[in-house]
């Protein structure tokens, strides 16, 4: 993690941090330590909702882009390396003075590294806990202006970005679970995670839908969302799909649900987006969802709603149709 490595760069090991000007940190865990870092000047740059509250929480300024100028950026690198390389092109843009990169190795940082030192030179670096920490010293905007990336048109005529949720193709459960989707849907739909909204396009060809609404998570995927879904019908909520609460119930909630947050599977998660389901969902209403075989949903399905079927899939994928959910009394 970058708490062992920022504590060891800080306390001899050649990182010097400015005596003034705000401090940048990009994409940090919500698991980080950043006590080694004046708080009054941390901005946390992250779009993902769950890990903003985090950091709010715990009183950081938060945003989700970057705005004016900072005399430190860091980036923790993530496990996508377009989204990485983007980051970094972003923090060199915005900084008047050192640019710090940290991640694991498992991340990708030693190939990040590499590439770094073909452009600029590099201090450090800093190897502990399975990852490393260096840093450049110099503006570098116009060494890294080729990394910059953001929203952009696919060949398949959707737009996504580095970092979303199947940035490089439609992915193949999604696609599965819409050719399952009935005709009737209701007149009010939820996509739960509805990342860069391949659901969402396919469920408003209905018109007997009044308003869909898409919650996401992450920033940019809903940005994406609104590039790719222009409908008057769509509603668009940047927010936690488990923690979400509608203006009212809803006849119908469609979803993909994700399954970790780092490498290994989570299932919990895709349990959390089962409850949210049958927590917003009218006393007739249905969830069709996708999930990969191997997860283990059924039981959660079964404690939540009335009737559960699993309704096709392949060697991969399976399709389930949950319907009337369970209230608890009293």
């Amino acid at each position: 993690m970058i708490d062992a490595r920022l504590q060891l760069a800080l306390s001899g090991d050649g990182l010097d941090l400015p005596g003034d000007g705000m401090i940048a940190v990009f994409q940090p865990s919500k698991d980080a330590d950043l006590s080694d870092l004046p708080r009054e000047r941390v901005q946390i740059i992250h779009d993902f909702k769950p890990e903003c509250t985090v950091w709010e929480g715990r009183g950081f300024a938060v945003s989700q882009q970057s705005e004016g100028r900072f005399a430190v950026a860091i980036v923790c690198l993530p496990r996508a390396k377009m989204q990485a390389r983007a980051l970094i092109a972003e923090a060199c843009a915005v900084s008047d003075g050192l640019v710090v990169i940290d991640g694991q190795k498992t991340d990708g940082v030693d190939s990040i590294l590499r590439e770094m030192r073909d452009r600029v030179t590099v201090q450090g670096p800093i190897a502990k806990a399975h990852g490393k920490m260096f840093w450049i010293s110099a503006p570098a905007a116009d060494c890294f202006a080729d990394w910059a990336a953001g929203p952009a048109l696919t060949e398949g005529g959707f737009w996504t970005a580095p970092g979303v949720f199947s940035a490089d193709a439609v992915d193949l459960a999604s696609a599965l679970l819409v050719e399952a989707l009935p005709e009737d849907l209701g007149r009010e739909v939820v996509d739960l995670g509805a990342g860069w909204g391949f659901l969402s396009a396919h469920a408003l060809t209905r018109p007997n839908i009044e308003t869909l609404y898409l919650v996401e998570a992450g920033h940019m995927a809903l940005d994406c969302a609104r590039h790719n879904i222009t409908d008057e019908r769509a509603r668009f909520h940047w927010a936690d799909a488990t923690e979400w609460e509608p203006p009212h119930r809803m006849d119908s909630v469609i979803m993909n649900p994700p399954f970790h947050s780092g490498r290994a599977a989570e299932p919990q998660i895709g349990q959390a987006f089962v409850a949210a389901a049958a927590r917003i969902l009218s006393g007739q209403g249905h969830l069709w969802m996708v999930a990969n075989r191997h997860l283990p949903y059924e039981g959660e399905l079964q404690k939540r709603f009335s009737s559960v079927e699993e309704i096709g899939g392949d060697a991969r994928f399976k399709l389930f149709h949950a319907a009337r959910p369970l209230r608890k009394r009293g």
